[in-house]
């Protein structure tokens, strides 16, 4: 595969007659030229990225006059090796991820990575570019110091200290902390001291409303810090900042950026289970870099990886995490198609909208979330279903933390990150597959994580106790045992 240049256009052509001399895997790269004159707006847009051609808002000729003068390099989209053809931005190489189609771009049939077209399509005529020209060290707002009045429980300065020996040590940590932990607040010591030295820093998590948590959360804690919040639609997409909050998906567009990377809920789907997410997580730090895991549920294989962690047991208020309770529900599906709810559901629903205390119901799929809501709604029109597709997820999402919605139904696209003072937590069907351990771990912390309101009422709604259910209670208990042995 080769490209040349035509009408702007990196194409592929059978020759090179007219076009850039190239490698068999590369294009060609150009010496620098020291005395080109380099646009320092491109670099800084450039610079720590890989981007497509069409998500880098300068003329052509601008862009093309610097690739001739060794500043930026071209590298191709889709690249064939053993006869197959991988992305190199997702790093897929599934030939069942590899799609076809007449492109308007260049006038033939071109392949492309459907791993990644929610980021832009990469195909075989767009291709990649990123910086290679001197690196600027871009001054950011002078950095002073953190604006935070609280105090570190004994067991969340335990995770701080250790978190500021790995960035000195650039080394990477794996942080185990209970759902209520105050993770948070475990980074910002070690955020501060990159920030102070002019670091990049980064924190990514695979929930876009754990974004959308985190950025006026950290901004307030962190006012002189330009920070960047992103996810699909943002509009800090080309934001200068040294402290960017991000989906993973996002990090699909960095290439060498970040002093200081925090992967948050390493162990969540789909960051968990995509390995183009792990791999554009690894490629986003730089060489000489910290690496900072943190999860309340990480997998066997990460506690098997990281030799370097520390286990944080106890909430930061001390109170113990409130332990599930099994309710035995019965045909619940066969139930709804009767416009019904289980009789122990439907008492679990109308006390809460008597006492008017926020509550979380999870279910395990779309059209049960459908059913269960056009049922609720009739009993209290405020109630409000919410799933990752869902086109009102940002502003539902929002109104539940404002208080406006009194009982969100959801699937488990909020078992993590979303943080509602004084609420209780129902799992309809906690039989399902789609309920694992993690997840059911991760939905029973989101009660009792305030001060003020440390504990809560967590139900396990089923028709048959499954053994991720029992492990998911064993499992809480056992973190509630382990934090008494350390206030002891």
């Amino acid at each position: 595969m080769k490209f040349h240049i035509h009408n702007g256009l990196l194409k592929p052509t059978e020759n090179d007659k007219e076009g850039l001399p190239i490698s068999k895997h590369n294009l060609r790269v150009s010496q620098i030229n020291p005395s080109f004159t380099y646009s320092k707006d491109l670099q800084k847009h450039l610079q720590g990225k890989k981007l497509l051609i069409d998500e880098i808002p300068f003329p052509f000729e601008i862009i093309h006059r610097h690739y001739e003068n060794g500043y930026i390099e071209y590298a191709y989209g889709l690249e064939k090796t053993n006869k197959q053809l991988r992305c190199n931005r997702c790093n897929n190489s599934d030939q069942s991820l590899i799609g076809s189609f007449k492109c308007a771009r260049c006038g033939e049939y071109c392949s492309y990575c459907r791993s990644c077209i929610l980021m832009g399509r990469v195909s075989e005529c767009t291709p990649l570019l990123k910086w290679t020209g001197p690196e600027s060290d871009i001054q950011h707002k002078k950095f002073d110091a953190m604006h935070w009045n609280g105090q570190l429980s004994r067991e969340q300065q335990k995770g701080s200290e250790r978190m500021l020996h790995a960035l000195k040590n650039q080394s990477d940590l794996l942080i185990w902390a209970v759902c209520g932990a105050g993770k948070t607040e475990m980074l910002f010591k070690g955020i501060e001291q990159a920030l102070v030295v002019n670091k990049q820093v980064c924190i990514a998590t695979p929930r876009m409303d754990v974004v959308l948590e985190l950025a006026p959360r950290l901004q307030s804690v962190f006012p002189q810090a330009e920070i960047s919040a992103l996810y699909g639609g943002s509009e800090d997409r080309f934001k200068q900042a040294n402290l960017t909050i991000s989906t993973t998906h996002q990090l699909l567009r960095f290439e060498r950026a970040f002093d200081l990377m925090v992967i948050d809920e390493v162990d969540a789907f789909p960051y968990s289970a995509d390995q183009s997410l792990q791999f554009a997580a690894g490629r986003a730090r730089k060489e000489q870099s910290s690496l900072i895991y943190l999860t309340a549920t990480p997998s066997n294989n990460l506690k098997k990886e990281i030799a370097n962690q520390v286990k944080i047991p106890q909430r930061y208020h001390g109170y113990p995490l409130p332990v599930p309770g099994f309710s035995w529900c019965g045909n619940y599906k066969r139930a709804l198609r009767k416009d019904k709810l289980p009789l122990n559901v439907q008492e679990w629903i109308s006390s809460h909208l008597e006492s008017k205390k926020q509550a979380f119901l999870f279910v395990p799929s779309i059209p049960l979330l459908e059913e269960t809501t056009a049922l609720l709604k009739k009993q209290d029109p405020l109630i409000e279903g919410v799933y990752a597709e869902d086109p009102g997820r940002k502003e539902k999402v929002q109104r539940f933390r404002d208080g406006e919605i009194p009982i969100i139904i959801t699937t488990t696209i909020l078992e993590r990150g979303v943080t509602i003072p004084n609420s209780d937590v129902a799992v309809l069907g906690a039989e399902d597959n789609v309920f694992t351990e993690s997840a059911l771990v991760q939905i029973a912390g989101r009660v009792g994580r305030s001060a003020k309101h440390p504990s809560g009422d967590v139900q396990f709604f089923h028709y048959g106790k499954t053994e991720a259910m029992i492990r998911a209670k064993k499992h809480i208990q056992m973190m509630n045992a382990e934090a008494k042995r350390v206030t002891l």
